[in-house]
């Protein structure tokens, strides 16, 4: 056969071509000359290169040769796409967007550059590696990213820089002139420019310094950097946000309705600088009560295609890392314009209620208001007034609080779920430091807020989901959880059962209220966070989208995000669209939104992903003076190389290794959620009580090692 020595850097796309011709013909079998006719190409040379990529894809086993001259590929539909998931060594399985196709395995000489979630096509194979079809990717779609986060290693005549993400396998190439100041050792974000065909390594430039490895702000950063949110606003943005007045005047004030006289005010943490969400409270003349969850107005400030509202678009969400708070929009509109801050006059669009003595909804209200709050309480404050019944608007506080416990017995009544996890902070000093670790209580303050503002969301998503009939519903931005998958839910059910813990599945509310229970049964308990997390695990996923409307872990059938707009993109568009509709307007276009809703559901990941690093991150750093210390821990998780222990006493969390466990040869029993010694049958479950010493810490890779003290 005739192999060029640059047939392996053959134009991808043509031998993509090329191979659609056989798929787009049903298989018939084809010479060059019919595939070139095809293509529309006459040109010989150009004929010949036909001929030699289907020579070459005959060789690699894609096309079959079944007579001289005459190709057909080898299975038809053997064409796939879907993202890249890297394993540690090197390989990949390519999750594709079929859910019944099983996931494609890779070889790691079969990847052709792709890096962890790109989008590839992907050629499979008719044979399979175990359970799994194998293939290799011809194409690379879309690039995950191109940026990354890292080590600069500099030499004479060139650099290298060392990426922190651990699915990133290659070091990427800086030539000197694209080091743009950065020094050896520093820490910063390098962008691929250039990865030819016969390269091992990618070639980049240095984007942003970051700083000396180690210092919070760098580290910080770095997380941002990895899960893409940009370090600051664009001049444009910043300038955009100064450009707005900030007077509000008579006519914007006549347009809405005036709770400027009755009492109102916000409660949020003790360090929050925005507030978005303010509860406003009377006695109506019949007895009833009336509840304005007033929401900051953003729509009003930040208008469509503009650059403020295309940053927040992009942006999508508010980032909470350890230590700081990364908001979706420039800090005049964040802790300025849009905050409803005390003894100032604040435009919102509120849902107001009318409540009986049972907490039962009389009449609601859905529209823009201006207030003035009369005061900024913090949580703890509330809880002061709750639990001591004194102190400023007493009255309305405990009137609220009995409210709101009567909103969510019956939310639990009709099945919702309630999990409590624990929430962990750290006590940080001048430099970002941690000086001590403790757990966030969440109090009746804290549900007070949330239960007015579930019902807010729940009630707006109802108004909306009325509108219209059948194909004609309105267009609408949903917060959407599934049911539970049942096997999911029966593997979970047999593990708290060993804790002696009863789960009913046979209805989605037998299985709420026995989860209910346990959650109560188990607080404050040593398996409190293992079995949390295992049964939120269980769960499906909550997402943003208009093509459902129900919430299972809620148990309402409608549900949106209205309340947060400061810190969250959906409840602008939520915004935008009611305020449409309450004005006449028709319904709008559903693919619009529909792709929006998937970047906030993207995003919002990231930004969870990129908040748990950043505790990883100060975990590890809070452990690294206690190198050698001996802690009481709960197995958390159990893989075949190792298992999780998190520490009782602090929270954090680190890995012991099997290959560290000298006393026996130990091997994962994934069903169980235990590892097993193979000669003594000794077992360590999820869930069980062991003592740890803090064996290692690697603050680069956010990475705890412990080793196991036996008894």
């Amino acid at each position: 056969m005739s192999k060029k020595k640059n047939s392996s850097s053959i134009n991808k796309v043509l031998t993509q071509m090329v191979l659609d011709i056989f798929e787009q013909n049903g298989n018939t079998p084809l010479n060059y000359k019919q595939v070139s006719a095809k293509l529309n190409i006459r040109d010989p040379e150009d004929r010949e290169t036909i001929f030699d990529i289907l020579k070459e894809e005959a060789f690699k086993g894609i096309l079959k040769e079944i007579a001289p001259g005459k190709f057909q590929l080898l299975e038809l539909k053997t064409f796939v796409e879907g993202k890249v998931d890297l394993t540690n060594d090197g390989s990949a399985f390519i999750v594709t967007d079929d859910e019944f196709e099983s996931d494609i395995f890779v070889a790691p000489r079969k990847l052709r550059n792709a890096l962890n979630g790109d989008r590839v096509r992907v050629y499979v194979y008719a044979k399979s590696r175990g359970k799994n079809k194998e293939g290799e990717v011809i194409e690379i779609l879309e690039r995950a990213k191109m940026e990354f986060t890292g080590i600069v290693k500099l030499s004479e005549r060139f650099a290298f820089f060392i990426p922190d993400d651990r699915k990133m396998m290659h070091d990427i190439f800086i030539p000197i002139s694209e080091l743009h100041g950065a020094k050896n050792g520093i820490k910063a974000i390098a962008e691929i420019t250039d990865w030819p065909a016969d390269a091992k390594n990618p070639i980049g430039r240095i984007k942003h310094i970051l700083g000396k490895q180690g210092e919070n702000d760098t580290e910080m950063n770095a997380i941002l950097a990895e899960y893409g949110f940009p370090l600051s606003f664009t001049a444009e943005v910043e300038h955009d946000a100064e450009e707005i007045p900030d007077i509000i005047t008579n006519e914007e004030i006549a347009k809405r309705r005036d709770f400027r006289n009755i009492t109102t005010f916000t409660i949020d943490p003790f360090d929050a600088k925005d507030f978005d969400d303010a509860l406003s409270f009377r006695i109506l003349d019949n007895g009833n009560y009336e509840v304005g969850v007033h929401i900051a107005d953003v729509s009003h400030f930040i208008k469509p295609d503009f650059a403020l509202d295309k940053e927040a678009e992009d942006r999508g969400t508010s980032v909470y890392l350890v230590d700081r708070v990364i908001p979706m929009l420039p800090e005049r509109l964040s802790n300025g314009l849009c905050s409803l801050r005390p003894k100032e006059d604040k435009l919102c669009f509120a849902a107001v209620f009318e409540l009986d003595e049972d907490a039962y909804i009389q009449n609601e209200w859905f529209g823009k208001t201006v207030i003035h709050s009369d005061r900024r309480f913090t949580y703890e404050e509330v809880q002061e007034v709750i639990e001591t019944e004194a102190g400023d608007f007493d009255t309305e506080i405990l009137k609220l609080n009995a409210l709101a416990y009567k909103l969510r017995e019956r939310k639990f009544k009709n099945g919702a779920i309630s999990f409590e996890t624990t929430e962990v902070k750290f006590k940080l000093d001048d430099t970002g430091k941690p000086i001590g670790v403790y757990v966030k209580e969440r109090k009746d303050a804290h549900k007070l807020i949330e239960d007015f503002m579930l019902l807010a969301n729940r009630k707006v998503a109802e108004y909306v989901s009325k509108m219209g009939k059948g194909k004609h519903k309105y267009t609408f931005v949903y917060r959407v959880h599934d049911s539970p998958k049942p096997e999911s839910l029966a593997n979970f059910a047999q593990f708290a059962a060993r804790f002696g813990y009863k789960i009913n599945t046979k209805s989605d509310k037998e299985t709420a209220k026995s989860l209910n229970f346990l959650m109560e049964d188990v607080e404050g308990k040593k398996e409190q966070n293992v079995l949390t997390h295992l049964a939120i695990r269980s769960m499906a996923k909550a997402i943003y989208t208009t093509k459902g409307t129900s919430h299972y872990g809620l148990a309402f059938d409608h549900y949106t995000h209205f309340t947060s707009p400061i810190r969250r993109y959906p409840d602008v568009m939520v915004h935008r669209l009611l305020f449409h509709y309450l004005n006449g307007g028709q319904s709008a276009n559903a693919e619009h939104y529909e792709k929006l809703c998937q970047h906030s559901s993207q995003m919002e990941k990231k930004a969870a992903d990129a908040e748990r690093a950043s505790v990883k991150y100060k975990q590890a750093e809070y452990l690294k003076d206690q190198v050698g210390s001996v802690y009481s821990g709960v197995i958390s998780g159990v893989t075949e190389w190792g298992m999780y222990v998190e520490i009782i006493e602090n929270k954090c969390e680190g890995m012991i290794r099997l290959r560290d466990i000298s006393d026996d040869f130990y091997t994962l029993d994934e069903k169980n959620y235990a590892i097993i010694g193979q000669r003594k049958k000794k077992v360590y479950q999820l869930g069980d009580e062991v003592k740890i010493r803090v064996k290692n810490v690697d603050l680069t890779k956010k990475q705890i090692d412990f080793s196991l003290v036996q008894e």
